[in-house]
C-alpha cells in the first residue's frame, strides 16, 4: 500500500518521539542528544530499536543533513548505515559516496569512493576512503585535492594519506606528489596547509631564483606562528656563488607595543671569505601618560652588502641606514592649545660607493624640542618652537646648536576668504668645538632673524557639467608676501640645511631651507590661482591647475650651492593633477626661470587605467644640469589570460639604464605563471640582474621566486588579476 510522503514523515516523527523527548528543550545544551528528522518514500522499523527508510531518504540533524537511496539507523547506538548515492551536508563542506559507516553521536565512520567539496571554494577532492574522525576532522586513504574547480584539473596533489580539520582550516598530507598538468613537479614525504585565512607553523613554499651577484639560490621558509599576537619566520637561503644565508623575521604586537625585527646571517661569503649581515628593528611603544616612543635601527656588515645580496632597487639603492631613538609627549594647553615635547637621538651608517663618495651626515646626540601653541587669544594665535641639539661628526666642526622660534598671527577668515598676516623672530645660537670658517676665532655664534608674513586668498565657486556629470568648479586666487632680512651666515655651520624641492605650496613658505641653521632673506611676493573641478555628489577633487609666479623685488644673498638663482627676478611655476578623464590621470609641473626663459625643473607622469590590471605609465624628470630621466611601464593583457609587464628608467643625461624590467604573466582560474627578468643599478659602475619564475598554485603553495614586490616598485599600478 502506497502511503503519503507527509503521513511517512509524520510516521516518522511519531517513532522518533522518544528520541526527541530526549531534547525537549529547542535550544539544546551542549552535549545533549539533538532530535532526528527522517523523510523518505517508506520507513519501516520498531521503536527505540533501529528504523529503515528507503526511497529519496532525507535525514537531519542538526545542522548536517544526509541524503540517500537508503539509511538504516540504529536508535541505540546511533549508528548509521547508508548505500546508494550518499550526501552528507555540513556547515563547511560536502561529502558524496556509495556507502557510508556513521556515527552521530561521535561522528566516527567510514565512506567509500568518496568526493569532497569545501563550501567557501578553498578546496576540493577524491580518495578511495574517508574515515570520520570526529567533529570538523576527517582523513583521506589516496586522497587528491586541488582548489580548480569542478571539470579543472591542472593541477592536484596526490597524497597517501591527507588528514583535513575543518575546525583549524588546516590540512596534513604524507607522501605527496604535486601534479601540473598531470606532470610531477614536487615530492615532500610530509606536507602541512591552510585552506583558509588562518596563521599556521610550518614549512613555507621553496622560493628559488637566479641573480648576477648570488647565482642560483633556493630558499625554504619556515614559518612560526609561536602565539596569536607575535610569529616569526626562518628562512635558510642558499646561493651558488655565496653560500648559505639565514633570514630571520620576528613580529610582535600587543596592547601598546607592535614592532618588527629582521636578521638576516652569512656566516661565510664564498666570494669575499667574510661573514656578512644585515638587520632591522622598527619598534612602536606607548608609554603611557602621554608619552610614546619609536626606535629605528638598521645596519649591514660592509658597503657592499645590499648590492651583492639584495634583489630589488629600494635594498641596492640605499646609502645611509638610519639608527635612531625618539620619544615624545603630547598634552593640551587649555581649550585651544598644545605642548609637545620630543627627544632623538640619531645617526647613519654611510655605505660609500668609491665611485661617487658622500660626506656621512651628522650625528645628533640628542635633540630636545619644545613646541607649544595657542589659538584664538583675544582674536591672535601664538605658537612658540625650540631646539637643542649636540651634532657630532669624526672630521667636521660640531658642538651645540640652540634654536628660539615664537611667533603670533592674526588669521581673519569667512566662508569665501582668509587674510593671515604673521610676525615670528628667529633666534640661534651655537657652541662649537672649532670655528666652522676660517675667516673667524669665534666658536660662539648668534643670529637673530625677524619675518614677516602676509597670506591671503578668496575661493569663488560655481556649478558646471562635464560629460554629463555635475561639478563644483573653483576659481581660488592666492597672494602671498614675505619680508626676511638679510643676515651674514657664511661663518655659520651647516649641520642640517637644505635647498626644498620648488612646487607650488612651496611658493606659500616663508623659508626655502630646510632644518635651521640657514634662514634665507626676502622680499617677494607671489601672485597665484588655482583652480578645482569638485564632484557634487562625492565632494572627491577631480582635476586641480595652479599656477604661480613669485616675483623678488631685491637679489637673493643666501645661498648653499652653486648654481642658484639669486639675482632679482622672477619664478614661473604651473602644475596640473587629478583626472583629465576617467581613465587618464596625471601629475604634471613646470619651473620657469623667466630671468633667461629657461626651464629649471619638469616632473610630469601620465597614467592610463581603462581597468584594473591594465595601465601604461609614462614620466619625465628634469632638473637644469642635475638630472634628465625618462621614466615608462605598462601592465597590459594581450590575450584571453596573459598580460605583458615592462618598465624601464633611462637617464638621458648619462646616457645609462637605471632599471629595465621585462616580463609576462598567465592567470589561469586556480593557478597563475610569472616570467620577469630586471636589471637595475646598484652603484655607479655596478648593476645587477636578476630571473624571476613563478608558478602559484591558488591557496595552496608559490614554487619559484616572487616577483610582486620588483613589479608593484617599477610599475605604478600594477594589481594581481588572478585575485
Amino acid at each position: 500500500m502506497k502511503t503519503s510522503k507527509l503521513h511517512l514523515v509524520l510516521c516518522a516523527y511519531l517513532a522518533w518521539l522518544p528520541v526527541i523527548a530526549m531534547s525537549a528543550d529547542p535550544f539544546p545544551k551542549t552535549g545533549e542528544r539533538q532530535p532526528v528528522h527522517i523523510e523518505a518514500d517508506r520507513i519501516d522499523g520498531h521503536s527505540q530499536q533501529e528504523i529503515e527508510a528507503t526511497g529519496k531518504v532525507r535525514m537531519r540533524q542538526g545542522d548536517q543533513t544526509l541524503t540517500a537511496d537508503r539509511v538504516k539507523y540504529y536508535q541505540d547506538s546511533e549508528d548509521v548505515e547508508v548505500e546508494g548515492n550518499a550526501q552528507l551536508d555540513r556547515p563547511d563542506d560536502t561529502l558524496w559516496g556509495t556507502y557510508l559507516q556513521m556515527n552521530l553521536n561521535d561522528d566516527t565512520g567510514q565512506l567509500s569512493d568518496p568526493r569532497y567539496l569545501q563550501k567557501d571554494g578553498s578546496g576540493r577532492g577524491s580518495g578511495e576512503q574517508l574515515l570520520l574522525e570526529g567533529k570538523n576532522q576527517y582523513r583521506f586513504r589516496k586522497a587528491r585535492y586541488t582548489t580548480c574547480p569542478e571539470d579543472n584539473h591542472d593541477w592536484y596533489i596526490l597524497a597517501d594519506d591527507l588528514e583535513i580539520d575543518n575546525g583549524t582550516k588546516v590540512a596534513t598530507a604524507r607522501h605527496v606528489s604535486v601534479r601540473f598538468k598531470d606532470v610531477p613537479i614536487l615530492y615532500v614525504p610530509w606536507m602541512n596547509f591552510s585552506f583558509g585565512n588562518e596563521r599556521k607553523t610550518g614549512f613555507l613554499s621553496p622560493i628559488m631564483g637566479n641573480t648576477s651577484r648570488s647565482g642560483a639560490e633556493v630558499s625554504v621558509p619556515f614559518y612560526w606562528n609561536i602565539a596569536p599576537n607575535y610569529d616569526a619566520t626562518i628562512t635558510p637561503r642558499i646561493m651558488s656563488r655565496r653560500g648559505v644565508m639565514l633570514n630571520n623575521e620576528f613580529r610582535y604586537i600587543g596592547q601598546t607595543l607592535n614592532g618588527r625585527f629582521l636578521l638576516d646571517y652569512l656566516p661565510n661569503d664564498l666570494a669575499t671569505d667574510t661573514t656578512r649581515y644585515g638587520m632591522q628593528l622598527n619598534h612602536f611603544q606607548n608609554l603611557g601618560a602621554g608619552w610614546f616612543g619609536i626606535l629605528n635601527y638598521n645596519s649591514a656588515s660592509d658597503r657592499n652588502y645590499f648590492r651583492d645580496l639584495g634583489n630589488n632597487i629600494m635594498f641596492t639603492s640605499q646609502t645611509n641606514l638610519l639608527q635612531q631613538g625618539f620619544a615624545s609627549y603630547f598634552r593640551e594647553l587649555g581649550r585651544n592649545g598644545m605642548l609637545t615635547f620630543s627627544t632623538l637621538v640619531q645617526q647613519f651608517q654611510t655605505l660609500q660607493d668609491p665611485k661617487a663618495p658622500i660626506i656621512s651626515p651628522y650625528k645628533i646626540l640628542p635633540r630636545f624640542t619644545l613646541n607649544a601653541a595657542k589659538t584664538n587669544v583675544y582674536g591672535l594665535d601664538f605658537d612658540f618652537a625650540s631646539s637643542f641639539t649636540h651634532f657630532s661628526h669624526p672630521t667636521l666642526p660640531h658642538g651645540l646648536r640652540v634654536t628660539m622660534l615664537p611667533g603670533v598671527s592674526l588669521p581673519l577668515e569667512n566662508s569665501f576668504g582668509f587674510i593671515r598676516p604673521r610676525v615670528s623672530l628667529h633666534h640661534t645660537r651655537y657652541d662649537l668645538n672649532e670655528p666652522a670658517n676660517l675667516a673667524t676665532d669665534d666658536r660662539h655664534l648668534n643670529r637673530t632673524v625677524p619675518i614677516f608674513s602676509f597670506d591671503s586668498g578668496v575661493v569663488l565657486e560655481r556649478d558646471t557639467s562635464l560629460q554629463n556629470e555635475n561639478f563644483v568648479q573653483t576659481i581660488e586666487p592666492r597672494v602671498f608676501y614675505t619680508y626676511i632680512p638679510y643676515r651674514n651666515q657664511r661663518l655659520l655651520p651647516n649641520f642640517d640645511s637644505a635647498e626644498m624641492d620648488f612646487s607650488y605650496p612651496q611658493l606659500f613658505l616663508e623659508r626655502r631651507f630646510s632644518g635651521e641653521d640657514r634662514i634665507n632673506d626676502a622680499n617677494e611676493i607671489t601672485l597665484a590661482v588655482s583652480s578645482r573641478l569638485i564632484h557634487s555628489a562625492t565632494g572627491n577633487e577631480r582635476l586641480r591647475l595652479s599656477v604661480g609666479q613669485k616675483i623678488r623685488f631685491s637679489d637673493r644673498r643666501v645661498v648653499l650651492t652653486s648654481p642658484q638663482v639669486t639675482r632679482a627676478g622672477s619664478d614661473f611655476i604651473a602644475e596640473l593633477s587629478g583626472s583629465v578623464t576617467s581613465n587618464i590621470k596625471t601629475d604634471t609641473g613646470i619651473q620657469l626661470n623667466q630671468n633667461n626663459l629657461l626651464v629649471e625643473k619638469i616632473r610630469s607622469g601620465v597614467s592610463y587605467r581603462p581597468i584594473p590590471g591594465q595601465t601604461i605609465n609614462a614620466g619625465y624628470r628634469f632638473t637644469r644640469d642635475v638630472l634628465k630621466q625618462v621614466d615608462l611601464s605598462t601592465q597590459w593583457r594581450f590575450l584571453k589570460n596573459w598580460q605583458g609587464l615592462a618598465a624601464i628608467n633611462y637617464s638621458l643625461k648619462d646616457d645609462k639604464l637605471l632599471v629595465g624590467l621585462l616580463g609576462v604573466e598567465y592567470n589561469a582560474c586556480c593557478w597563475s605563471l610569472r616570467l620577469v627578468t630586471s636589471h637595475f643599478a646598484t652603484a655607479t659602475q655596478s648593476s645587477s640582474t636578476n630571473f624571476f619564475v613563478q608558478l602559484e598554485l591558488n591557496d595552496l603553495m608559490r614554487i619559484g621566486s616572487d616577483p610582486m614586490r620588483v613589479l608593484q616598485q617599477t610599475i605604478p599600478g600594477y594589481i594581481r588579476t588572478d585575485l
